[in-house]
């Protein structure tokens, strides 16, 4: 039982570092100059942790609220995989709710406050307001996540229709996202 606890806080301390190191790395160098308005991160924060995502967007065929005669694509939910610059796993991204969860245990969810669009299939660049962590760790005071460089996740452009709807489709993505934390 007691091996049990040294390898758990042993797994626990190698994931802090592998967050520390991703956050010594790309720590406040990070410019929003070329990102749209709408998705940039206001003054005063600085990145805290850079990481790569390789994931998947799913989207459910629903009948469409304006018109119950048509359906459309409806986000169903996201997984992803986050990671260092090294490959290194160190956040898993699911929901909904969208939930970023570290390998250390601390975990955030977050509002959506802005999307920009992307290039042609993929989902949009986005902004969230991060809610508290309520546990120690690299999340932990995470006040903003924002989503960058995508590529794919867009819903199909076709195979939705009314005697199609509950039929759900998994699409990958790539990209970029930063956790920012007050300076």
């Amino acid at each position: 039982m007691k091996n049990q606890y040294i390898l758990k806080g042993l797994k626990i301390t190698a994931a802090s570092l592998l967050m520390a190191a991703a956050t010594q790395s790309y720590a406040g160098t990070f410019s929003q100059d070329k990102l749209p308005s709408e998705v940039r991160v206001p003054a005063g924060h600085e990145v805290a942790v850079f990481t790569t995502a390789e994931g998947n967007i799913t989207w459910e065929c629903k009948a469409d609220a304006a018109n119950a005669e048509k359906a459309k694509w409806a986000f169903a939910g996201p997984r992803a995989i986050l990671s260092d610059n090294k490959g290194n796993h160190l956040v898993s991204y699911f929901g909904p709710p969208a939930t970023w969860e570290s390998l250390d245990g601390s975990s955030i969810t977050g509002t959506q406050l802005a999307v920009s669009p992307s290039a042609k299939g993929s989902i949009p660049m986005q902004l969230v307001k991060a809610n508290e962590s309520v546990r120690p760790g690299a999340l932990k005071d995470v006040t903003y996540v924002q989503r960058i460089n995508l590529s794919g996740g867009a819903a199909p452009a076709t195979g939705c229709n009314i005697d199609k709807t509950g039929h759900k489709v998994v699409v990958n993505y790539s990209g970029e996202y930063l956790f920012w934390k007050a300076k």
